[in-house]
């Protein structure tokens, strides 16, 4: 009698909101478990990694069921903890189960399947029965051995490709029908683990006497005699181990040893050869040592906020900058640690994690893990596995951006969220749009763990939910040792300029700070919320300006490269030497990035070491922790940076910070325009005078009577979410109301038009003035696609659930009507 069917209903990492079922082969049965990943057939030709969510004996109807391939693991990847959680962000955001599949797991854990193209040996192929594109691509195939389809449209289609052909695709369809090339899948593994050669004595020789044979018998070969000399200098130093193994390359780090000898040796079974798996995450190898005695006020913070959690799930600290929050942190970390729990330490940008993983290792030593973007997809790999195989030593502590709220923790005892005000929490894209913040609370409930958000200036909906009583409040208002906060002194921009007291984009009065911090030794910080050199470049005659052709924007000029940059598609131009409208040559650049400042410095402090932090200069893997490293090690005199300057960073010998300009921030279009004009100008001020004396503070605005300028001076953070909160209240935004941000795109604006107004009016008939819209975005097209919003408000007691239910629902109407149906609707639950 044959065992019953078995079946697996998977989640594929595609953007489909459903599950796949599968049959288990019979000799896969007692290997199948909920969260293992298993390697599939998707429709006629491709291969993907699906996770399994559900084991059943149920066998579907109405089609055919296709066996799963593999079973690539013994341990189960995703825990069922997890698969719940990813349902919820699923839910929530109203995304695709495989938009959060992609998001979670490594890449390096997703195997799926590549197009290779084969040529077909028996087709007799003349030139005359072919086009001149298919002449051009089959000549290619002839001559090139790596065939993959992906490098061939890049080869054909990419920027910088000299051939004509605009578009394979057509091209390999066509050559397909004639039976001349044909496709191939073929599924290869991202991961590779890290392997290092060591080599060894062979077990004869392991042993004095055998081995001072063979040592004396190599007396008359030189080489060889020399390396088995080296190994015995090694078993010496080991207490005679002769068993012992060595690496390879720190072996041949002599130059004088002969490689082909080696190879001889091991031949003539003297020495063996073997290979290890190598972790590739970086360790630590100094003392650790026991957590800082906290001050008075620390103590008392610590005090209370174990206090809320006896009674509240979620915490705010709100501690001015340099208050001592990273302490606190880390006497909680340890109480986790001696429960037996781990925990996650969220930081909204991988500059903050070169700083603060110095701290944690120094006391937690190697129980801390990394993780972040600019980790490769093999470490990404290593960190999951350490994490979810329990035949491993697992992190303890794991310090990461918001990518790492997915990993499968199995004792998560606390989350800390530092920052927490800070946008860079929210995804903005792709699918799934969550706010790490926010899910690290649901996922904490999963774990019954508790959170702690820090902050010196909260975000309005968290402080509203402390002052509301669903989270505890801390509150630390003195900084470390006493030290004041900064001075600050505002500029008046227009003031300065009727008064001819401005030299480039520098006030007198900031000039001369700059050159009194500089004499005393100090450092010095610049801020500018805009990277490049230029915003814009403009013809002096007519006024044109030089704007992508794929995106609604003006291109940005860098001077580093010398061209016109596009910040949202990377579409780039050589700078124009005459205008492309009236032809005049008068062409010139218009405003100031973080590249202009650092190169206008040259000229009023010459003498001054000058680096720059910005997405531009910290496109490499290390370039974060270089700059921050060069700066705290004094080897900069001033940092001139964008908004990563503003995120937590701790540094000794800063004195000054300069705001160069801050309307920008506060006359974006945007509700929150003002809170992020005080949290980024608080904090980036923060920066200052942190260690002995107090620091200064330099504000360049045109608008000094602007509250917000006044409630940053005074550091009054209760003024400003007090102004802020009647207006939202008034207006109906969050935190009084929920927001669900609907974009719709595509490339012909007047289908869009179309779709958009449709959708607006139907919803507008359920929901009444709770739609707001259509409307241009201030970014109207984007990568050729044109944009449109729409806006939901919905009352906090309104269910939000049912809300959304009726978003699809009206969703579906729309795709079903002819001439708007392939309009893409983006949801942004929750928008920053």
């Amino acid at each position: 009698m044959s065992n019953p069917e078995i079946y697996v209903e998977l989640i594929l990492p595609l953007p489909l909101n459903m599950y796949y079922t599968y049959r288990v082969p019979e000799e896969l049965h007692g290997d199948v478990e909920v969260g293992k990943r298993v390697i599939v057939q998707f429709g006629s030709k491709k291969f993907y990694t699906g996770v399994i969510a559900k084991v059943t004996n149920k066998s579907p109807e109405g089609y055919d069921i296709k066996d799963i391939l593999s079973l690539p693991d013994e341990y189960v990847v995703v825990t069922e903890l997890y698969l719940k959680f990813w349902h919820w962000v699923s839910e929530y955001y109203m995304c695709p189960i495989g938009d959060v599949f992609k998001a979670a797991l490594p890449n390096g854990l997703k195997l799926e399947s590549r197009s290779k193209i084969l040529l077909n040996d028996d087709r007799v192929v003349r030139p005359s029965d072919l086009s001149g594109n298919e002449n051009m691509v089959y000549n290619y195939l002839l001559n090139n051995d790596k065939n993959e389809l992906s490098s061939v449209l890049v080869n054909f289609s990419g920027k910088t490709s000299p051939l004509s052909v605009k578009n394979a695709i057509p091209v390999i369809k066509s050559l397909v029908e004639k039976k001349i090339i044909s496709l191939e899948e073929n599924i290869s593994d991202k991961y590779k683990p890290k392997k290092s050669s060591f080599i060894k004595l062979s077990e004869a020789y392991q042993n004095e006497k055998t081995f001072s044979i063979e040592l004396d018998m190599l007396e008359n070969k030189p080489k060889q005699h020399a390396i088995l000399i080296k190994f015995a200098e090694f078993i010496c130093e080991s207490d005679n181990d002769y068993s012992i193994e060595i690496s390879k390359s720190k072996f041949l780090s002599d130059g004088d040893l002969s490689q082909s000898s080696l190879k001889t040796l091991q031949k003539n079974g003297v020495l063996e050869q073997i290979e290890r798996e190598e972790s590739r995450l970086v360790q630590f190898d100094d003392e650790v040592v026991p957590p800082k005695i906290l001050n008075d006020a620390q103590s008392e913070a610590l005090k209370q906020i174990k206090g809320s959690f006896e009674e509240k799930d979620v915490v705010l600290l709100h501690g001015v900058t340099s208050s001592g929050k990273t302490e606190i942190y880390i006497h909680l970390i340890q109480e986790q640690l001696d429960k037996g729990n781990q925990v996650l330490f969220l930081l909204p940008e991988i500059a903050l994690t070169a700083q603060i993983i110095n701290r944690l290792r120094k006391v937690f030593g190697n129980r801390v893990g990394v993780y972040h973007s600019k980790f490769n997809d093999n470490e990404r790999v290593e960190v999951w596995n350490n994490i979810i195989n329990s035949d491993i030593d697992t992190y303890d502590i794991v310090l990461g951006v918001r990518s790492a709220i997915f990993l499968p923790f199995k004792k998560l005892g606390m989350v800390i969220v530092d920052e927490e005000h800070e946008t860079t929490y929210k995804q903005f894209n792709p699918s799934p749009r969550y706010n790490a913040r926010d899910i690290s609370i649901v996922l904490s409930h999963f774990h019954k763990a508790k959170v702690l958000l820090g902050s010196a200036t909260p975000s309005i909906e968290s402080y509203h939910n402390s002052i509301s009583d669903k989270y505890g409040y801390v509150s630390l208002t003195e900084r470390y040792k006493g030290i004041k906060l900064p001075e600050t002194e505002v500029v008046d921009l227009k003031k300065m300029m009727r008064q001819n007291l401005m030299k480039s984009y520098f006030s007198v009065p900031l000039l001369r700070a700059m050159e009194n911090s500089l004499a005393k030794g100090h450092q010095i910080i610049l801020f500018q919320n805009r990277r490049g050199f230029s915003p814009f470049v403009q013809c002096d005659n007519c006024g044109w300006v030089p704007k992508c052709k794929h995106c609604d924007v003006s291109l940005t000029y860098h001077k580093y490269s010398n061209s016109l940059n596009c910040h949202y598609c990377e579409f780039s131009l050589p700078i124009p030497k005459k205008c492309s409208k009236c032809g005049s040559p008068q062409i010139s650049t218009k405003g100031f990035g973080t590249e202009k400042i650092e190169d206008e410095l040259s000229i009023y402090l010459p003498d001054a070491k000058v680096a720059r932090l910005d997405q531009d200069t910290t496109r490499s893997k290390n370039a974060y922790e270089r700059i921050i490293s060069s700066f705290e090690n004094r080897e900069v005199d001033i940092l001139v940076g964008t908004q990563m300057l503003s995120k937590g960073l701790d540094f000794d010998n800063v004195r000054l910070v300069g705001v160069l300009n801050a309307d920008t921030i506060m006359n974006f279009p945007d509700f929150r325009a003002y809170e992020r004009a005080f949290q980024l100008i608080c904090q980036v001020s923060g920066r200052a005078g942190r260690k002995g004396e107090q620091g200064k503070v330099v504000l360049q605005t045109y608008e000094p009577t602007n509250d917000t300028i006044s409630q940053i001076i005074n550091n009054d953070y209760k003024a400003m979410f007090k102004q802020q909160s009647e207006e939202r209240q008034m207006f109906k935004y969050p935190p009084y109301f929920r927001m669900i941000k609907m974009t719709l795109r595509h490339k012909n604006m007047q289908t869009l038009e179309t779709a958009a107004r449709i959708y607006a009016s139907n919803l507008t008939k359920i929901f009444g003035r709770r739609v707001l819209g259509p409307e241009k975005p201030v970014v109207s097209r984007i990568q050729s696609y044109y944009l449109r919003n729409i806006t939901l408000k919905i009352e906090k007691t309104a269910s939000h659930q049912r809300a959304k239910q009726i978003l699809f629902e009206e969703l579906d109407n729309l795709r079903r009507m002819n001439g708007v149906k392939s309009v893409d609707v983006m949801f942004d639950v929750d928008p920053m």
